[in-house]
């Protein structure tokens, strides 16, 4: 991924599986910080503190951070695989918790790692991956005659509306990445014989759909 764009996790998720009577549940959620994925941590380790393993590994943009723990698995068996069913996704600023109650049944190395490994999947799979991408944050504003044509032009440039004001004028805001705000802002001029021009207030990253 660029500066511009990468890949994360949409929202805080759970899933779970059985394994040779072992109970695995992975949790996934987005985070920014060291502290949002300790906290996280923490809170899982809190409400699970009767489980006999609460694995972890968490990656971040800022300064490609990358931690994991085995929390008392054999060493490479647990917080590894979560690590790498991670970075196989390209999934950043977020963070998977995988606890596993022991069902009284041994799994092996090679068995612990496909669990931790599944779990882990499952996890990201529930929290939904989705790919950011860095947007002009925008506004412009337009009389009620040119609202129909307007509010068109803006998703057929590839924009998205977040809100609409409507006053003596509409006032729109919405997002949209930098080629189509060129787009946009020529097909506007046209249409309302430049009239109404786009204006990009900030840039903001958000969820696009591939």
């Amino acid at each position: 991924m660029s500066d511009t764009s990468y890949i994360t996790v949409e929202k805080e998720a759970d899933d779970s599986f059985v394994e040779k009577r072992s109970k695995f549940i992975g949790y996934c959620k987005p985070v920014s910080t060291q502290q949002e994925a300790l906290d996280f941590i923490n809170q899982i380790k809190a409400k699970h503190w009767d489980a006999r393993h609460n694995v972890y590994a968490y990656c971040l943009r800022d300064n490609q951070v990358k931690r994991y723990s085995d929390d008392g698995e054999p060493q490479g068996t647990a917080g590894m695989p979560v690590l790498e069913a991670m970075t196989k996704n390209n999934v950043t600023d977020a963070v998977v918790v995988v606890t596993r109650y022991f069902g009284g049944v041994l799994l092996g190395t090679g068995g612990l790692v496909r669990a931790y490994s599944h779990s882990a999947v499952l996890a990201l799979q529930a929290a939904g991956i989705v790919k950011m991408e860095q947007c002009l944050v925008c506004s412009l504003s337009c009389d009620y005659n040119q609202y129909g044509k307007v509010s068109a032009l803006i998703p057929q440039c590839g924009g998205v509306i977040d809100n609409s004001d409507f006053g003596t004028d509409v006032s729109i805001d919405f997002h949209i990445n930098s080629v189509g705000f060129n787009t946009l802002s020529k097909q506007l001029a046209e249409a309302t014989c430049g009239q109404v021009e786009p204006q990009e207030n900030s840039r903001e990253f958000f969820a696009v759909k591939e």
